[in-house]
C-alpha cells in the first residue's frame, strides 16, 4: 500500500507541473509530451500483417487537450483502416509523436532516433508530418512586438522546416526497410486561420502601419507547404495537401471550373513563386477556415478542436502521455469502402487526414 501511494504521490508531481505548462503557454509552444501509440487494425478472415510508421507532432499523435490520453483514431490510424481494407490484411499503426516538438526535434529524437520501427519488415508505408510548432512559436513571438516588426523569426521557422523536411526524407530514403511501398509526408493546415484577421501590434519598418496578421503569415505557411510538396517530388515521397483539404470546400465556390479543395492542391513541377502567388492571391479567396468547413454550399463541418488548432476526431481515445502509451488492437469500424472513402470522411479532421494519407497507396503491399 505505501509503495503505491508513493507512486501515485509521484505521478501527481509530474503531472501538475507539465499541465500547468501546457495551460500557460499553450501545447504548440516549447513544451513537449511524447504521445506514443500502437494500434492493430484486425481484420477478420486474415493473419496476414503490415505496419505503418508515423513520425510527427501533436497532429499525428492526436492531441486532444489532454496530458494522459489522444485519439484513438487519429491520421495515421485511419490510414490503417483504409489499408486493411486495400489489402486485406491487419494493420499495424505505429505512432512516434511528440507534442510540441519543432522540426529538429522530430528529425533528431524522433525519426532518427526511433528508427528501428520502419525497419521492420513488416513495414510498407512510412509517413511523417513536422513543422507546425516552429510555425506557431514564430507567429506566437510576432504577434507579441511591439515597436518596429521584425519578421526574422518567420524566415527562420521556415528555413529550419526545409532543412529538416529534406533531412527526414533522406534519412528515411536510407534507413526504411526496403519493401516499403509508400512514403509520404503531411503538410500544414492553417489553425487560427479567421482568427489572424487582424492588426499586428508592432508596425512595418517602411510604412510606419500596422500589419495583418494573416496576411503576413499566410505566405510563409505557404512557402514551408510548397517546400514539404516539392521535396517529396525530388526524393520519391507523395504530399498529402493537408492544406487543401482543409482550407478549401469541397465544392466550386468561385465559378473557375475547379472544386475549391483540388484548386489549392500543389501542382507537380510548379515553381515556388506559382504556387504561393495562387496561395496568397489568385486563389486567396477560397481559402477558408478549417473550424467550418464546407463539403457543399449548404453544409459544413468543424475540422478543428476548441483550442483552435489541432483536428477534430471520432472513435474514442486511448493512453497516450504521461503515463505511457497505449498498445492494442481492434476490429475495423468499417471493412469496405464505397469508392475509397468512409461514411465519414470528410466531416472530422483526422478523418479527412487519413483519407489524404492513403489516397497514393499502391493497390497491393
Amino acid at each position: 500500500m505505501a509503495t503505491a501511494r508513493a507512486r501515485l504521490l509521484a505521478a501527481m508531481r509530474i503531472l501538475v507541473p507539465a499541465m500547468a505548462l501546457l495551460a500557460l503557454g499553450g501545447q504548440a509552444a516549447a513544451n513537449t509530451l511524447t504521445q506514443n501509440v500502437s494500434w492493430t487494425i484486425d481484420r477478420a478472415g486474415t493473419t496476414t500483417k503490415y505496419r505503418v510508421v508515423a513520425y510527427g507532432d501533436s497532429i499525428y499523435a492526436g492531441y486532444n487537450g489532454s496530458t494522459t490520453s489522444a485519439a484513438k483514431y487519429a491520421a495515421p490510424t485511419v490510414d490503417a483502416e483504409y489499408l486493411s481494407a486495400l489489402w486485406n490484411a491487419d494493420i499495424e499503426s505505429v505512432r512516434r509523436a511528440k507534442s510540441g516538438a519543432v522540426a529538429s526535434d522530430i528529425y533528431n529524437n524522433k525519426i532518427v532516433a526511433e528508427k528501428s520501427y520502419m525497419q521492420a519488415s513488416s513495414t510498407r508505408v512510412v509517413t511523417f508530418e513536422m513543422c507546425g510548432n516552429d510555425g506557431l512559436q514564430a507567429r506566437s513571438a510576432f504577434k507579441s512586438q511591439t515597436g518596429t516588426c521584425d519578421i526574422s523569426g518567420m524566415d527562420a521557422a521556415v528555413n529550419s522546416c526545409k532543412t529538416y523536411v529534406a533531412a527526414a526524407m533522406d534519412f528515411i530514403n536510407a534507413n526504411a526497410y526496403a519493401g516499403t511501398k509508400l512514403k509520404i509526408i503531411s503538410n500544414l493546415h492553417y489553425p487560427g486561420y479567421a482568427a489572424d484577421n487582424v492588426q499586428s501590434t508592432c508596425k512595418d519598418a517602411t510604412t510606419g502601419q500596422t500589419v495583418n496578421l494573416q496576411q503576413t503569415f499566410l505566405p510563409k505557411l505557404a512557402t514551408m507547404n510548397y517546400w514539404m510538396c516539392e521535396y517529396a517530388r525530388q526524393k520519391g515521397f507523395q504530399c498529402a495537401d493537408n492544406f487543401a483539404q482543409y482550407m478549401g470546400a469541397d465544392y466550386d465556390s468561385n465559378g473557375d471550373g475547379q472544386v475549391d479543395s483540388d484548386g489549392l492542391r500543389y501542382v507537380a513541377g510548379e515553381s515556388e513563386a506559382s504556387y504561393v502567388t495562387r496561395i496568397t492571391s489568385t486563389l486567396r479567396p477560397t481559402i477558408r477556415d478549417a473550424n467550418t468547413h464546407f463539403v457543399s454550399s449548404g453544409s459544413s463541418y468543424d475540422y478543428i478542436q476548441s483550442d483552435d488548432t489541432h483536428p477534430t476526431y471520432t472513435g474514442g481515445t486511448v493512453n497516450a502521455g504521461l503515463f505511457g502509451g497505449t498498445t492494442g488492437t481492434g476490429a475495423p469500424r468499417y471493412t469496405s469502402f464505397t469508392g475509397g472513402k468512409s461514411p465519414i470522411w470528410n466531416q472530422y479532421g483526422h478523418e479527412r487526414m487519413g483519407w489524404s494519407v492513403s489516397t497514393p497507396t499502391p493497390s497491393t503491399p
